[in-house]
């Protein structure tokens, strides 16, 4: 067991606000102890002299759809932990399997989504699960408890039956349900919360409820009424009051509509990992053959990002979750990992404080699926921390001027970790495994 004590560090207190300057004692995998400034250190330990710096719990990023091939990207901008919101949970096992101090992020996932006919992503595969029969959808809620899914992620063109059955299931095993209702035509925020629904992604859904009949599916022209520039702050009030009282929680991933309404003026800060993240071909591909339809996305899908804006920061105010997340690697530049810290100054550009956005990474996001033992610097979490140059307490950004970082008891510096990251070909071999073995499971 490696035990080590980082010394003279401004330890920023996430659960109570404000920081010290003290020490964290780190034992194997977990802090051990936190010293304030002038308490008698140990002796005989191996110390980390960090005068100067600052020190924040490992980041968590809410939403996002991991893979092996970006996996360090993550730890190497300082998040530790993700929430895989659809994917396939044996797909992520190497993943989820890895030891506390790897340089990839902890994985919390849920399996495929749950779609209706004839589904957003295609027809049934190992990533999606398309039906319009509550009983297949039963089925499927059991099985992906069988293969230890942490939650049901539910997708936009679920028919409302449908989303019911999966939520009564889901709530037997004891499993949030989280829903995506970008794209829905049928199924309204309030309604999936009156159904049971734990989780709305994106804030989505909420659009729906406030302009019936509305979706980014339909003809824009006829809704061109509507000032997306300038939600009407009374509807979302009202509205937001009325989703508190189900106690839903809000990942609104509002960097995924900003990057795209922002294009082509990006948020691209030069760093080395976004250097590295540059140099994937298939991630840079990807966003580049979504430029293409960039005009299309503004209109019909972006188009809600000052209602976004608006619901995230009324949520909060009432007192409601919420949390943040990415939607990594989706649209345009998402970079694995960085993008969360763009996440956190829209934050406090929207009117969070920098404590409040970083509680939002951290504590309240672990808090948000019943997780003690991380996004917080206590006795007993476990060691997931970002060293900092400057402190993100006097400006959000700061979150992005990372020294060292500290996984699960293990230091590196952010050249190790992305030293880390797989050849195309380790990926594709990984990939070609995953799919043998689901064929021969026969899953459909």
């Amino acid at each position: 067991m490696r035990e080590f004590i980082i010394k003279n560090g401004t330890i920023i207190d996430v659960e109570n606000g404000g920081s010290f300057v003290g020490a964290i004692e780190v034992a194997d995998n977990k802090v051990k102890r936190v010293y304030q400034q002038g308490e008698e250190l140990p002796t005989g330990v191996e110390t980390v002299d960090v005068e100067g710096k600052y020190i924040i719990p490992g980041l968590i990023d809410m939403h996002c759809h991991i893979s092996e091939k970006y996996a360090p990207h993550f730890v190497a901008s300082g998040v530790t932990t993700v929430r895989n919101t659809a994917g396939n949970v044996l797909l992520l096992n190497k993943l989820i399997q890895k030891p506390d101090s790897a340089p990839t992020p902890r994985v919390y996932a849920s399996d495929r989504m749950i779609d209706g006919t004839p589904g957003q992503w295609g027809p049934t595969s190992y990533g999606n699960f398309v039906t319009d029969e509550p009983d297949e959808a039963r089925k499927e809620v059991r099985r992906q408890v069988e293969v230890g899914a942490k939650f049901i992620k539910l997708y936009g063109w679920i028919k409302k039956e449908v989303m019911e059955a999966a939520v009564d299931e889901a709530k037997k095993y004891d499993l949030e349900v989280a829903i995506d209702l970008i794209n829905s035509k049928e199924v309204t925020a309030l309604e999936a919360a009156k159904a049971g629904v734990n989780w709305f992604e994106h804030a989505s859904g909420f659009a729906q409820e406030l302009y019936k009949g509305w979706s980014p599916l339909v003809d824009q022209a006829e809704w061109s009424h509507i000032n997306w520039e300038e939600p009407d702050q009374e509807e979302v009030m009202d509205l937001c009051k009325r989703m508190l009282d189900y106690n839903v929680k809000l990942c609104p991933t509002m960097v995924l509509f900003d990057q795209a309404m922002s294009y082509p003026t990006i948020w691209s800060p030069k760093n080395k990992v976004i250097e590295s993240i540059l140099n994937m071909k298939s991630l840079i591909q990807e966003w580049e053959k979504n430029i293409e339809y960039i005009d299309v996305v503004k209109d019909r899908t972006a188009v809600i990002n000052n209602l976004t804006k608006a619901i995230a920061k009324t949520y909060f105010d009432l007192g409601g979750t919420v949390v943040a997340g990415t939607d990594t690697p989706a649209l345009l530049h998402m970079y694995p990992g960085m993008a969360l810290h763009r996440e956190l100054e829209i934050f406090v550009e929207i009117g969070f404080s920098e404590l409040e956005a970083l509680q939002a990474a951290t504590i309240n996001a672990a808090k948000s699926i019943n997780l003690d033992n991380i996004g917080i610097i206590k006795e007993g979490s476990i060691a997931d921390l970002v060293i900092l140059k400057e402190n993100p307490l006097e400006n959000i950004t700061h979150t992005q001027t990372i020294d060292t970082i500290v996984k699960g008891g293990k230091v590196y510096s952010q050249e190790e970790i992305l030293s880390h990251i797989p050849s195309e070909e380790e990926v594709d071999k990984s990939i070609a495994e995953f799919m043998e073995e689901w064929e021969a499971v026969g899953v459909n």
